[in-house]
């Protein structure tokens, strides 16, 4: 693929995933055919991608995005100190600091008794709707919640992907660039000081 196409495309892609909120697969699929380009047109990978967005959000959305983060990672951390017991990781944007009100909340728990997490959405009085994702090892529960946002006015969508306690080893190894693709409640915190990078 020539620069100046794959550019276009990240552009693109980098557009959907701000004022659409869709995945990155999703997002890049998506900007395949709006650009009218071969079904097998080689796709950038998510590192590319995520710098396309960071450089959307700075160019038409720095006025809005660092509140909606905020808000997005306030609502986070009530539900990481709410689930504690399962050890919550979160990751995404979120976590990376390219989140907007679009944008959901992803948390990885772990415990060995998957219906554990139900059990104890139960007893809190939580609606939730049960799936089967692709998680960190393999085929996983995903909880999800619509949870309302202070911050934002609105409902969010909370998932909680359910793993064994064996997949928290791998959960934590860095990505390509060297960065923690997940971190835990204390480590959020930490994002969220005002001197810190994201």
């Amino acid at each position: 693929m020539n620069g100046l196409l794959e550019t276009e495309l990240l552009q693109t892609a980098a557009r959907l995933v701000v004022e659409e909120g869709l995945e990155y697969g999703a997002a890049k699929h998506r900007a395949v055919k709006q650009l009218k380009l071969p079904a097998r047109t080689a796709l950038p990978d998510n590192e590319s991608l995520e710098a396309a967005v960071r450089e959307y959000i700075a160019l038409f959305c720095a006025d809005t995005q660092p509140a909606e983060l905020a808000a997005l990672r306030d609502l986070a951390l009530v539900w990481m100190d709410r689930l504690q017991e399962f050890q919550p990781l979160i990751g995404g944007a979120i976590w990376h600091g390219t989140a907007t009100r679009l944008s959901d909340i992803y948390l990885q728990l772990f415990s060995d008794d998957p219906k554990a997490v139900e059990i104890v959405l139960l007893n809190q009085g939580v609606d939730y709707e049960a799936t089967r994702v692709s998680g960190l090892q393999g085929a996983t529960d995903a909880l999800s919640i619509h949870a309302w946002c202070e911050g934002l006015g609105e409902d969010v969508g909370v998932h909680l992907l359910v793993n064994d306690t064996l997949a928290q080893r791998g959960a934590l190894q860095p990505d390509s660039q060297g960065r923690r693709p997940r971190g835990n409640a204390a480590q959020l915190r930490e994002r969220m000081q005002p001197d810190a990078a994201h």
